[in-house]
Formats: C-alpha cells, sequence, structure tokens
C-alpha cells in the first residue's frame, strides 16, 4: 500500500512503519538516527526492562542530574501528582468550567455587534465607525492569546487565566461608563489584549489527556469556542431591543465576573512543569536534599530573547509551515463567515419581517449546525481511540483530517445555498436558514479537524501551530466586522446574493489544502522544519530542549 495513499475508509487505519518505509525518497528528519524508526504515540514517562521470565515491565526512570550535581524530578516520580491521573470526574469538572470561561470571552467578540445601532445613534457616528469597536476586540485578541499563553507554560495555568478574566471584566466598566466612543474603542482593544482564549484552553486540555486520549476533550473545548460567538447575537437582540448600550458591556462583565469565581473556586493548577516545582519543593522540604524541578533550574528563564522567541514561534510557523498556513486560512475563513452573518443575518431576514429579536433568534440555526457537528465527530473518535489503544502506531496524523474531507463541502454548498435562497418571499425563511446550519456544520468540522491535526501533526510545538490557528480566525474575523456590510450592499441588484456567492467561491479555494495534506500529508511534514523537528523529539533523535 502506497505511503502517499491514505485513508480509504477500508484502510484509514494504517502504520507509521509502512509509510516511512514507503516515503523513502523524502529527507530524514532533524538529527534523525533511523528514517524507518516506528514514531511513537503514547507520553512516555516511564522506561521499561525486561524480567527474567521475559516480560517488560515499567520502571521510574532515572533523574536528569546537571554537572553542578543537582537532580532534575521526572515526570514518572510525580506522575501521581500530575493532571494526567485526575480522576475522570475531576478533569470534566475543570473542562466545564473552562467550556464556561471559553463562552464568556466568543461571548464579548460578538455580542457587541448589537450595540452599533444604539452606539451610533449615541455618539452621532456612522454604524461602519462603530464596528471599529469590534474590529479592534478582535484583532487584539488574536495577538493576546498568543501573548498570554507562553506565560501559562511558566507561572501556571491558573494565575494566568485569573489575571486575564479580571483584566477583561476591569475593561468592561469604562465602556459602560464611557462619556466618548473613543473610550470604548480603547476599552476594547485593552479588553482583547487581555483575553487569553483557546491558547490557554486547549494548553489545559494537553495537561490533562496525551494526545491519543485528547480528542474528546478537543471537541469539547472546540465546542465552546464556536458556541460562545453564537450566544452572543442570540442573546444581543434582547439587549438591543429592551436595554440601553450601556447594558451590553455590564451583562458581558456579569458573564465574566460569573465566570472567573467559578474558574477560581472550581479549577486547580494543571501545568505539568509547574505542579513537577512544586511536588520537587514539597520534597525538599520534607527533606530530601538536592532535587528540583524543570523551571527551578533553567537559566535566563524570563530572559527577553527566550520571551520573544516564544512570542514570535506561531508567528514563524504561521508564515514557514504550509500546513499550519493553509489550514489556519481555511480556519479563519470560516469563522470570518460567521462573524460576516453578524451583519448580514440582519438585511437577509428583514425580507421576511424578522424584527431586531428575531434576527436574533436567527441563530439557533447556527447552533443547531454546532451541535449536530459535535456529535457527528462522536463515532469518529470513538473509532480512532479504540484504534490507538490496540495499536498506539497504527495511526497517521492525517487520520485526524479524515471526517473532514466529507464535511468541509459544507462550506461552499451552504454558502451557494445561503446566497441564492436569500431573494425573500416566496421563498421560505427557514431555507437560508438551513444552509446556514451547513456553514455551521462545516464551520465546527474545520476548527475540530486542524486543531486536531496539528496537535498530532507537531507534538511539543502543538501550541504554536494551534495558536497559529487561533491567530488568524480571530484576525480574520476581526477583519470581517468591517468589510461585511459594504460587502452586502454594495454589489448591484442583488447584493445580498452576490456577496454570498463571492465567498462560496472563496470557500472552494480554501478547502482545496485539505485533500492535498490528507493525501501527501507525510511527504509534506517531511519537509517542514517544525514538523522534522516534532518528529525527531518523538523518536528520541533529538531533546526538546536542543531545538529551543
Amino acid at each position: 500500500m502506497s505511503g502517499t495513499q491514505p485513508f480509504t475508509k477500508a484502510d484509514m487505519f494504517r502504520s507509521y512503519e509502512t509509510s516511512e518505509r514507503t516515503a523513502a525518497s523524502v529527507p530524514p528528519s532533524v538529527n534523525e538516527k533511523d528514517a524507518t524508526k516506528t514514531q511513537p504515540q503514547q507520553r512516555r514517562v516511564f522506561n521499561e526492562k525486561e524480567t527474567e521470565d521475559g516480560r517488560l515491565e515499567e520502571t521510574t526512570p532515572e533523574r536528569h542530574t546537571l554537572p553542578d550535581g543537582r537532580m532534575i524530578i521526572s515526570e514518572g516520580e510525580a506522575y501521581d501528582k500530575l493532571g494526567f491521573t485526575f480522576p475522570t470526574w475531576k478533569k470534566w469538572t475543570i473542562l466545564s468550567v473552562i467550556f464556561a470561561v471559553q463562552c464568556s470571552m466568543n461571548f464579548n467578540s460578538s455580542v457587541y455587534a448589537n450595540a452599533v445601532p444604539l452606539l451610533s445613534e449615541q455618539f452621532h457616528i456612522t454604524e461602519q465607525t462603530a464596528r471599529v469597536g469590534q474590529l479592534v476586540f478582535l484583532i487584539a485578541y488574536a495577538f493576546g492569546c498568543e501573548l498570554w499563553a507562553p506565560w501559562s507554560e511558566e507561572l501556571g495555568r491558573r494565575p494566568i487565566l485569573q489575571a486575564s478574566l479580571l483584566l477583561v471584566n476591569i475593561w468592561q466598566i469604562p465602556c459602560a461608563l464611557a462619556p466618548n466612543f473613543a473610550t470604548i474603542v480603547i476599552g476594547r482593544l485593552l479588553g482583547g489584549i487581555s483575553s487569553a482564549g483557546g491558547s490557554v484552553t486547549l494548553g489545559m486540555v494537553a495537561d490533562m489527556w496525551t494526545a491519543e486520549e485528547q480528542q474528546f476533550a478537543v471537541a469539547f473545548v472546540v465546542f465552546s469556542s464556536v458556541g460562545g460567538s453564537v450566544l452572543g447575537p442570540i442573546f444581543g437582540g434582547f439587549i438591543q431591543e429592551y436595554l440601553s448600550w450601556h447594558w451590553n458591556f455590564w451583562i458581558q462583565l456579569m458573564f465574566g465576573a460569573v465566570v472567573q469565581l467559578m474558574h477560581f473556586f472550581l479549577v486547580p493548577e494543571t501545568c505539568t512543569i509547574v505542579l513537577l516545582d512544586r511536588e520537587a519543593k514539597r520534597r525538599r522540604e520534607a527533606g530530601e536534599k538536592n532535587i528540583y524541578g524543570p523551571s527551578e533550574v533553567k537559566e535566563h528563564r524570563f530572559s527577553m530573547r527566550k520571551i520573544l522567541a516564544i512570542w514570535l514561534r506561531p508567528f514563524e510557523m504561521f508564515i514557514r509551515e504550509p500546513i499550519v498556513l493553509c489550514l489556519s486560512l481555511l480556519s479563519g475563513f470560516s469563522d470570518a463567515l460567521i462573524f460576516s452573518f453578524l451583519q448580514s443575518f440582519g438585511p437577509v431576514f428583514q425580507q421576511w419581517g424578522f424584527g431586531t429579536i428575531a434576527s436574533g433568534l436567527t441563530f439557533v440555526c447556527i447552533l443547531v449546525g454546532y451541535i449536530i457537528a459535535y456529535a457527528s465527530f462522536i463515532p469518529w473518535i470513538w473509532m480512532q481511540r479504540n484504534q490507538l489503544r490496540k495499536d498506539p502506531n497504527s495511526l497517521q496524523p492525517e487520520a485526524r483530517l479524515f471526517w473532514l474531507l466529507f464535511t468541509v463541502v459544507l462550506e461552499p454548498i451552504g454558502l451557494f445555498g445561503f446566497a441564492w435562497t436569500s431573494l425573500g418571499p416566496p421563498i421560505p425563511w427557514i431555507a437560508p436558514m438551513i444552509f446556514a446550519s451547513l456553514i455551521a456544520i462545516a464551520n465546527y468540522a474545520i476548527y475540530m479537524a486542524t486543531i486536531d491535526y496539528m496537535v498530532q501533526a507537531y507534538g511539543p510545538y502543538a501550541a504554536s501551530a494551534t495558536g497559529g490557528n487561533g491567530f488568524a480566525r480571530d484576525f480574520l474575523a476581526g477583519i470581517a466586522a468591517m468589510y461585511s456590510v459594504p460587502l452586502y450592499q454594495n454589489l448591484g441588484k442583488h447584493s445580498l446574493e452576490w456577496a454570498s456567492t463571492l465567498l462560496g467561491f472563496l470557500g472552494v479555494i480554501v478547502a482545496i489544502p485539505v485533500y492535498i495534506f490528507y493525501w501527501k500529508g507525510p511527504a509534506i511534514r517531511a519537509r517542514c522544519k517544525f514538523a522534522k523537528a516534532a518528529r525527531a523529539i518523538a523518536t528520541g533523535d533529538v531533546d526538546v530542549q536542543d531545538l529551543y
């Protein structure tokens, strides 16, 4: 079987070993000792030794000793203290709170659209000018996620999320009390840059599940991210209709305060490095000398050079890694469509006489699409999970794109269908909603599958790879806040229809890389700097620290 022909339904499950033998023409990985070495798929914190009767048993790995005699505690020694060993109920309690946190942050990004007409009237500005508040929030959010993520690896997830939530809540106050529109723009900018977002929440998933076991958790967090954006317009219609613009921000503050309290009381620290540092300190206090955590022995831990290198890595990967670039652009384009709908649903459904509240409730069809998409991934996740438990080396990362092959096409189909059912009566109003649901199914599937694929393909660099994905989603969504209304108003007699048609053609173009990466993924990864480095680390040919 050819290594460049991924999974038909019959042969979706295939081994790394086969693909590596058949891809012999591609360059070897960084410092690779054996190009045909099988790539391990499980988190290895224990060593194996052979007993007298030939069985393999796990043993705690030896500590790494520094030249000055200090010993670094290993994950195997403190494994029972790490997030991987939390009971299932505790993991999902933490994840449920993170679900609410993610919903809150994305609610903040979308509910603002319902304040635009009110702000325009209050401050005597055009509605297009009022949308600048949404633009700056989303673009700042894109950068904020990348700025917060490295600190969560050094200082811990819990204090970083608490700081982020506190700052986001604080910046709601000047917005709610703003005497002029400039104050709102500054408050929104600061609120966006203060939002830690998915880079930290997905990091918490990696703290508690291995890459092979985390698909259900990733699917849940992805659902919270896309679902939070839909809650904004659904509730925003009621806020716009019955309350003043000030309450748009007060309600964001109340939602944020509730989730911050939930996080404070229910979510412990999960970051592996931080927990290892704590355990090493506890053991020293108990009398065990000369044992230290990984962060305690780092030199120049907060040097500007290292901080800049970590901050810039997601952007470097976004530019230089074709997998990250193309899939992030697809994901960003898909998310931008939802924010385009924040502006286009109103004029489309006004043709059927929908008012402010009814137009907001039309976003329920997007939520229904997300629920269907989330449910559709469950059987595939079970299938892949069971296969990996039988043989950890039996799946290539490209297997994570399999279901996307069938769902990504729903995006252009939905756009074309939405376009030409937006003509108004006598076409029933349910018709464009059905096609909008198809777009929502594709949007969820794109985000879920691309994140899942990058986690598998990039290993220790997964946070930076998925950071590029999140950056593209937020950045392009911010741009969409400004171009959507002119796009849907200025394309002639059938402007509403041609705008969605144009987006449909773009949807076809950005979907093409999914099929390329599915079929040619192993060969492409073999030529990518960070993907090669991740593979070398996974096979034990080079230590992760050697590549920083």
